[in-house]
């Protein structure tokens, strides 16, 4: 079953939807008021649930007139329901109340970035229903396209209800239309993934960069509040960046591609990137892995931490000062990251910025563990089509 009315994402494509500040909570002018007014509504709901006509027009500013109109289109879309009446001491007939209908769909949510592609099927509010994964086995280009389709196709078979969208997170760099520019490790340069993907089964899709996808999902389900980075360490080393309740992606849609800053004056090992000392270098879970690996002492492996959190903070440092960060969360292995090397990245941000305006910056694990990409392209999705997160 898809809603009556065509999705923001199929009205105005991807790149619209992900322009927007991802939480409305104000009016706008009428040419636009129809389509952000409904978002306003869901939103509302989304985030406090069992609130009455009466509640929601206090809270959005909206008319009752245009609210009443809103909510019976709503309800005949089987977005909302009604859950009752209120409790009330007050003399009168009680509020009805009202929720977000969030039985009614299930969300295909995707992750990219890993050996082999994982995938969920999520409920409105990013609870993991079921679970799928496909083996890489180093397939790139058409193969590893194939594999996407075959891992979506078994979570569709899943599905009870009906599906509100496919969310993808991708390694690389993709843009606002969910073409992957290049992602060298899957074999991916200008491939137009998420045409592909709507147009083989028919859904609302969504593809974004795994690590802009991670920092939604942060937004949304984890403790995230205010603007922020969150930084992913893997095979790589990536980041998302939330200003303003809106995702930054950049001109070439590569804003927070770190990996491969160049950390220091003193060379380095050699990067994939063909340069010396890049972030990756230091960083990236399979060399941090191995340079753990070869330390003889707990001290020296300790060493070794601390000297790729200092490596971490030294990239931080600038873009915490640039824009006056309040957060930036890490995921990745905990059992690397979380100690020795998370305080070595505080201590080397807080030498080399300004105190009396960033020393309140809170650095922390995220509490999403790893299905943060896959919960992240449930978000895309959220937002994509219902304007909510």
């Amino acid at each position: 079953m898809r809603t009556t009315t065509p999705s923001f994402v199929e009205a105005h494509g991807q790149g619209a939807a992900r322009a927007r500040v991802l939480r409305p909570s104000t009016k706008v002018l009428p040419e636009h008021a129809r389509g952000h007014n409904r978002s306003l509504v869901l939103q509302t709901l989304y985030r406090a649930a069992h609130q009455s006509r009466a509640d929601i027009a206090r809270q959005t500013g909206l008319t009752r007139v245009t609210l009443s109109d809103l909510v019976a289109e709503l309800i005949t879309e089987h977005l909302i329901v009604e859950t009752g009446q209120r409790e009330d001491a007050r003399p009168g007939k009680p509020a009805t109340l009202l929720d977000l209908n969030r039985t009614a769909f299930h969300i295909v949510g995707v992750d990219l970035s890993g050996e082999a592609f994982r995938g969920a099927l999520l409920d409105l509010d990013g609870a993991i229903l079921e679970r799928a994964e496909q083996p890489r086995d180093g397939d790139v280009g058409a193969d590893a396209t194939a594999k996407v389709v075959a891992l979506i196709e078994s979570l569709v078979a899943r599905a009870t209800l009906p599906i509100l969208g496919v969310g993808v997170g991708s390694p690389g760099i993709v843009d606002l239309d969910g073409t992957v520019l290049s992602a060298p490790n899957l074999g991916w340069t200008n491939e137009p993934l998420r045409a592909q993907l709507a147009d083989r089964f028919g859904l609302a899709v969504v593809v974004t960069n795994d690590a802009n996808a991670a920092v939604l999902a942060e937004h949304s389900f984890g403790a995230a509040d205010g603007d922020m980075m969150l930084v992913t360490v893997g095979h790589g080393v990536g980041s998302g960046l939330l200003l303003g309740g809106s995702p930054l992606y950049g001109s070439r849609f590569a804003a927070g591609e770190i990996g491969h800053v160049v950390v220091g004056t003193d060379g380095g090992a050699e990067c994939a990137c063909g340069k010396r000392g890049c972030l990756e270098t230091w960083l990236a879970t399979p060399r941090l892995s191995a340079a753990l690996a070869a330390a003889p002492t707990a001290h020296a492996r300790d060493g070794v931490l601390r000297e790729a959190g200092q490596r971490l903070g030294i990239a931080l440092a600038p873009i915490v000062g640039a824009l006056n960060l309040a957060e930036v969360v890490l995921s990745g292995p905990v059992e690397l990251l979380d100690g020795a090397l998370t305080d070595s990245v505080a201590e080397t941000v807080r030498a080399r910025t300004m105190d009396v305006f960033h020393g309140g910056l809170t650095l922390r694990m995220t509490t999403l563990g790893d299905d943060i990409v896959m919960r992240g392209a449930a978000v895309t999705v959220l937002s994509g089509v219902l304007g909510v997160s």
